[in-house]
């Protein structure tokens, strides 16, 4: 069921709150049109990805979204769902497989639209706590915290590595001499060894991401991995969103070939602000031909994004060792928090779970600090 909220700015601008399914689908045009007049946009909040997330992911009755039209253009969107554990929330859809959270907000109408998404999401929290988790710095929901009259908090959440987008030369401009003659040498290797790369068509792109999971099957073997990565679920997930997003230009899939076999594929995703290679699968004979997989894949990353006119080449999230070897910057993502004052109380509970899990981490991270004795 859907319905207006008690949110309207003006006759023609309103809120209104969408909670099924066939609705969701049905806003595919318009929101890949509010999508392309959003800056902030990140790939993790395309309708393709969300949607197919929802398919994989989502739990019936609990979809909320809260869109802003104006007469039947869409200006706002905010992409939730309710959840009740461990406190009762709406918090944005795409879940732990998205790197980034956020809202949509046309730039073009920004003032209203934002004015009017503010007050729908006022209107639909009603009992629960409003929970906007890995929101990117800059993010088109700092809009709504700006304007928010209730309650509010905003902590840190993941830490993302980013680099320039810009051309592997001028990346390797940035390493000490002896680390950038390294890269080259690594560059020469993979001519050497005859890998070849080749962007995948659009009727090829379902068959390249069974062959992604497959080589990240093999190439995680034996070790600790995103568990996640392996199910079903993920896998009907990301071949349904990818293609159409590969369509629209927000996704690129590349094979890369030795002796006519394909022996790794890498997706990125693209957006008007930044590109990030979200997922690779590799096979182990590559690195076991001294092949060096991650200089591959930020070489064939940057020639997707040198000339998109794109600021940031991310890294995603995660403080892996390999990605500083490059002199990447530090982006912490936000967790912003949005009370109404009969609800503040969640809220404040929220911030001490919070407090109380970066406590954890410091005392793991003393203990281990110490060989694993005492912190």
């Amino acid at each position: 069921m859907s319905g207006t909220l008690q949110a309207e700015v003006t006759n023609l601008v309103r809120a209104e709150l969408v909670t099924e399914e066939r609705e969701f689908a049905a806003l595919g045009p318009a929101w890949g049109r509010l999508y392309r007049r959003c800056g902030a946009a990140t790939p993790f909040q395309s309708h393709a990805w969300l949607h197919s997330w929802w398919l994989s992911y989502g739990m019936p009755g609990r979809l909320r979204l809260v869109v802003v039209r104006d007469g039947g253009e869409l200006r706002a969107v905010a992409p939730l769902m309710r959840v009740h554990r461990p406190l009762p929330a709406l918090v944005p859809l795409g879940g732990a497989i998205s790197d980034y959270g956020d809202v949509l907000i046309d730039d073009e109408h920004a003032e209203g639209a934002a004015a009017a998404l503010t007050a729908g999401l006022s209107a639909a929290a009603r009992t629960a706590l409003i929970d906007f988790r890995e929101v990117r710095p800059g993010g088109a929901v700092e809009q709504i915290y700006a304007r928010w009259r209730g309650p509010r908090r905003r902590v840190r959440d993941s830490l993302c590595l980013e680099l320039p987008a810009t051309s592997m030369d001028e990346l390797m401009g940035r390493l000490p001499s002896a680390k950038a003659q390294r890269v080259r040498a690594k560059l020469r290797k993979l001519t050497a060894l005859g890998v070849e790369q080749r962007v995948v068509g659009h009727d090829e792109v379902d068959a390249a991401l069974r062959r992604l999971l497959e080589l990240h099957r093999l190439q995680w073997q034996g070790r600790k991995v995103t568990s996640e990565h392996l199910q079903q679920r993920f896998s009907e997930h990301l071949v349904r969103s990818v293609g159409p997003m590969v369509r629209s230009g927000d996704a690129v899939v590349t094979e890369f070939r030795l002796d006519d076999t394909v022996m790794a594929v890498d997706l990125t995703l693209l957006s008007r602000r930044l590109a990030g290679g979200y997922l690779y699968g590799a096979h182990p004979q590559l690195r076991e031909r001294k092949a060096d997989v991650a200089v591959m894949l930020l070489n064939a990353c940057t020639r997707h994004t040198e000339m998109g006119g794109r600021g940031a080449l991310s890294l995603l999230r995660g403080d892996e060792p390999y990605k500083h070897h490059w002199r990447p910057d530090a982006v912490v993502n936000q967790r912003l928090l949005l009370a109404r004052r009969r609800t503040a109380p969640l809220m404040s509970a929220a911030v001490c779970d919070v407090a109380a899990r970066d406590r954890g981490k410091e005392l793991m991270h003393r203990w281990r600090e110490h060989g694993g004795g005492r912190p």
